[in-house]
């Protein structure tokens, strides 16, 4: 389908730091490149701005509802620590 692509690293730093992820990992240069180029895009995914990642706050939701409830025997009102007139005790 495409061209196969060199990527020439001049910096001997840069490949040293490669050549040790990939015999750290197992991986072939071309493996270990990927896996961190890939990690690195997802760390800094671009912000949308104005809107909401509805995917995301979903994930999040369901990872709050997951966690374990501490006193079910409290509302969640009293848990907030509103009394029966809506005020904070």
């Amino acid at each position: 389908m495409g061209v196969d692509m060199a990527v020439l690293i001049r910096a001997k730093r840069v490949d040293r730091k490669i050549r040790d992820l990939a015999k750290q990992n197992g991986e072939t240069l071309t493996e270990a490149v990927e896996k961190a180029v890939d990690d690195r895009l997802t760390a800094t995914a671009p912000k949308r701005k104005g809107r909401v990642d509805r995917v995301g706050l979903a994930q999040l939701i369901a990872e709050i509802d997951a966690l374990p409830r501490r006193n079910e025997h409290l509302s969640d009102d009293e848990i907030v620590g509103y009394n029966d007139e809506g005020h904070f005790d």
